[in-house]
């Protein structure tokens, strides 16, 4: 069983009900608090850290003294501009006294499902993994409709763990796990406390109630976990309720866990030799060797780009007798790569005119 001890990158989902107290609209400070200080004894440890946390709506409604009843979109996106600043603003003077910065990352359903947005979301919060900030991830609720949501922060939570390479993943919920049935209507439900395969039954099992402020039951959280395990990351389902849930869960409350399918690797490896190449990229015999030995693949080592393509499709690469190599995600269009091909990394701002990346494709987007 996984143990949260063992997180080398952790993401964690917070609802509004564990944030937002629902009678007065406002910020539960003190627990706010001690979930900072389980962050930072987690990064301490040596892991990443990453926040996917509700309540901007929830904030937002209480600012402008809207009605707990269920609000109209308008309504909504408004609420979650007034409050997205104040959860903000939370957990970056939450987190200050740790010496932690904290960052804001506000994304859309679509972020994920376009190749290029997902890169750019990928090295973004790679990138301020590297600088030690924790992301704070929402749903963008001011723009987003129906057509461009989640919906829900479980499965965003998951799909952010899987564009991260996580791990980990824990929800704090306002129950400590999945239940035979649902503990407050069935006396007889009966805890998980491991799940080592999510099927039909398991499914069954799931009711679909939410508290007055989140969105997501039982179902959403069974789904969430579809996804992650599928992209090798661990989740738990854990009581948020109380101070200091991540230290709770780390000295063995009860809790339900999920078993990964595969490793976060592995599994980013699988879905990038599933898809169809949209172009060949031929690379001399140093650049091959360089590829083999675990080095990203530069513009210098390109000698032919073969095909129309953009930014986050996947190419083959090939060697000089035209025989693939691997395939991997490009971080140019075909025009761009046509343009820096045989050309030092250094040089590629002056080519484009505008600062690129370094590697025509990272060796993390790449199965040889």
């Amino acid at each position: 069983m996984a143990s949260l001890t063992d997180a080398r990158r952790l993401v964690v989902k917070i609802g509004s009900a564990l944030l937002v107290d629902a009678a007065t609209g406002a910020l539960r400070q003190e627990w706010l608090t001690s979930l900072a200080a389980d962050v930072a004894a987690i990064k301490t440890r040596g892991a990443d850290v990453i926040l996917v946390s509700s309540g901007s709506i929830a904030l937002g409604r209480g600012v402008l003294g809207l009605p707990q009843a269920a609000l109209a979109l308008e309504q909504s996106q408004a609420a979650a501009a007034v409050g997205q600043i104040r959860l903000a603003r939370a957990y970056e003077q939450a987190l200050a006294p740790h010496g932690i910065i904290a960052g804001q990352v506000l994304v859309t359903l679509e972020d994920s499902q376009d190749r290029r947005r997902y890169l750019n979301s990928r090295a973004t919060m790679e990138t301020m993994l590297g600088f030690g900030v924790v992301p704070i991830v929402n749903e963008n609720d001011t723009i987003a409709t129906d057509e461009i949501r989640y919906g829900d922060n479980d499965r965003l939570a998951a799909q952010v763990s899987v564009t991260i390479g996580a791990d980990q993943l824990v929800l704090l919920s306002d129950v400590d796990g999945l239940y035979t049935g649902n503990p407050k209507i069935d006396s007889a439900a009966q805890h998980l406390g491991i799940v080592d395969k999510i099927t039909p039954e398991i499914e069954a099992m799931a009711g679909d109630v939410g508290s007055a402020l989140s969105k997501g039951g039982m179902i959403t959280k069974l789904m969430a976990a579809k996804i992650a395990t599928e992209g090798g990351c661990a989740m738990a389902i854990a009581l948020g309720t109380g101070l200091h849930p991540l230290q709770a869960l780390a000295d063995g409350a009860r809790s339900t866990w999920f078993t990964a399918q595969t490793d976060p690797q592995a599994a980013r490896k699988r879905w990038i030799a599933a898809m169809k190449p949209r172009g060949i990229v031929t690379v001399d015999a140093g650049a091959g060797q360089a590829l083999l030995s675990g080095k990203s693949l530069l513009p210098a080592g390109v000698t032919q780009i073969s095909g129309s393509f953009g930014r986050g499709e996947v190419i083959t690469i090939a060697d000089a007798a035209g025989q693939p190599l691997g395939q991997g995600l490009t971080r140019y269009t075909s025009a761009e790569a046509r343009q820096i091909m045989g050309h030092r990394s250094a040089d590629i701002p002056g080519i484009l005119g505008y600062e690129g990346r370094a590697a025509l494709v990272h060796r993390d987007d790449m199965v040889l």
